[in-house]
């Protein structure tokens, strides 16, 4: 692979990333609202605080709240910079980063691909499978999460080829704590780094059934450089935990060990979630929610991480590989992201959590591809008579598939009718409309809002907003009591059980004025006196 194939691949996949992102004003989601709005707060110097309340799990006390109480940094980081280099807080000024950085994405697929085969071809074309990444096209250019872990985990892989073990495992250190500092599960492969060196020193003789340690010497070293590289990466950022919380981990993801249901996340108030709930719900419950979660990580799988087509030959390339201890690591750190993203948090991983961590492993997969298509065809020239031709026609063939499919998918979600207007009657869209609403009512913002996305509510209002929490009326007025709510919104399809009551009957609840309905969304003033 030259450096000119190098930059041809990066602007090819710069360029279509800009044309992806030409259509996203705003970041479409919570969770990327959230990395932006709170990139908002640093860019503007107020530090790791928020002026809205997602969920409820490390009680807090009011707002503005200390932020990432679940959420990791890195990319909220990423945005801040964006928006001071763009000297501005547009969303296109957080964006250009990712932007940016989505465009590495076929650099590092094709690096990854050429060091497992040597062959300029098939790390083209695993690059052109990065390129027309399928259903994580869309997601690429936002602030959110799956660019920074598509370059991470790939470059990760890559560093096990690093010969001198010191600069190995001090590569590898600062990979898994960037990888930390972007999502929580990234600590995982701070775990698999450490196991990764430590088999580097481990032999199997032949008359013995079991390893044998070489030197404690050398496996000490390498786990001092590991460690000492992520804590130099992690360090300021779990002082800033114990300052902020009294606990070096963000506080409010160990609950999420303990949910029985996907809206539990948003439980007020907090406290309520612990083992003992848990188990009573019972094992039959335990075991349904992981079935459940099973079968749809199943779907992410198949639709996601496979872009449909390409699982038959991710599967061949793995067994072509299979005595490769990097493909080995690498298949070991996937089975144990979907072992936790399953059955340790299966609400949380069957709902975007396996879809997000899983995208580390994506250049892996987009490598192998191209291999197990390329021993696919070869069987068929030896045994069933195909053309030596057979190989280009058939991996120009898997690249424009996988075109389709990835303009089919962009299609479906961004540019159809359906989607845009989803995209101008929902998150920040609506609330800039229903904002206005709340602004003739009080001719201030003073007063929080109880809505479904408070960091997207934040985005559209620069008005305090707190989560839809899950629990009945009584809940709802406790925190409008607490937090100083003084409106509620209710959304089509974002509306707790405890509180469809309300939604059904806008008219018919003390203490809860009916101001006006958009767009399906109901607005209400709450009287708590």
């Amino acid at each position: 692979m030259t450096l000119r194939v190098y930059f041809l691949l990066f602007f090819l996949a710069l360029a279509l990333a800009i044309g992806v992102a030409s259509f996203q004003s705003t970041p479409g989601y919570m969770d990327a609202d959230y990395y932006y709005a709170t990139g908002i707060q640093l860019a503007q110097g107020d530090g790791y605080t928020e002026s809205f309340l997602w969920n409820y799990l490390d009680d807090p006390d009011g707002l503005p709240h200390p932020s990432h109480a679940y959420w990791m940094p890195l990319t909220s980081i990423l945005s801040a910079l964006g928006m001071r280099l763009a000297r501005g807080f547009e969303f296109a000024s957080a964006q250009w980063v990712f932007i940016l950085l989505s465009a590495l994405i076929p650099l590092i697929t094709a690096s990854l691909a050429y060091s497992f085969t040597s062959r300029r071809d098939l790390s083209i074309i695993s690059a052109f499978l990065a390129l027309f990444s399928g259903y994580y096209a869309p997601f690429l250019t936002t602030t959110d999460t799956f660019t920074l872990y598509i370059l991470l985990g790939g470059s990760f892989v890559l560093a096990l080829k690093i010969r001198r073990i010191w600069l190995r495992a001090l590569i590898l250190g600062i990979i898994a704590a960037l990888m930390h500092l972007s999502r929580a599960d990234g600590a995982i492969w701070l775990i698999i780094a450490a196991i990764s060196l430590f088999t580097l020193h481990v032999s199997r003789s032949p008359n013995s059934r079991f390893p044998i340690i070489n030197s404690f010497l050398p496996i000490l070293s390498s786990f001092v450089f590991l460690f000492s590289a992520y804590l130099l990466i992690t360090a300021p950022w779990f002082f800033r935990n114990f300052k902020a919380f009294g606990t070096i981990l963000a506080p409010g993801g160990n609950q999420a060990l303990w949910l029985t249901s996907y809206n539990q996340i948003f439980a007020y108030p907090a406290g309520n979630l612990s083992l003992e709930s848990w188990l009573a719900s019972g094992w039959s419950a335990i075991v349904d929610a992981r079935l459940w979660a099973f079968k749809l990580n199943l779907g992410t799988i198949l639709g996601v991480q496979s872009g449909m087509i390409l699982l038959p030959f991710i599967i061949l390339g793995a067994w072509h590989y299979r005595k490769n201890e990097i493909l080995r690591v690498g298949i070991f750190t996937w089975l144990i992201t979907f072992f936790v993203m399953t059955f340790i948090f299966p609400f949380a991983g069957a709902r975007g959590g396996f879809f997000h961590s899983g995208a580390a492993l994506q250049p892996l997969w987009w490598a192998l591809a191209p291999v197990g298509l390329d021993r696919a065809i070869a069987w068929m020239v030896k045994n069933r008579g195909w053309r030596e031709e057979s190989h280009r026609v058939f991996q120009m063939g898997l690249v424009v598939a996988l075109f389709f499919i990835t303009a089919a998918i962009f299609e479906i979600r961004v540019l159809s009718p359906f989607a845009r207007k989803q995209a101008q009657s929902t998150g920040v869209p609506l609330y800039t409309s229903i904002e206005k609403i709340l602004s003739e009512q009080s001719g201030d913002n003073a007063q929080a809002v109880i809505v479904s996305n408070p960091p997207g509510y934040f985005l559209a209002s620069n008005r305090l907003a707190l989560a839809l929490p899950d629990g009945n009326i009584e809940a709802l007025f406790d925190i409008a009591t607490r937090y100083n709510a003084g409106y509620l919104i209710l959304e089509p399809g974002g509306v707790t059980d405890g509180l469809m009551p309300v939604f059904d009957a806008p008219t018919a609840q003390p203490n809860l004025i009916f101001l006006d309905e958009m767009e399906g969304a109901k607005i209400f003033v709450i009287k708590t006196e």
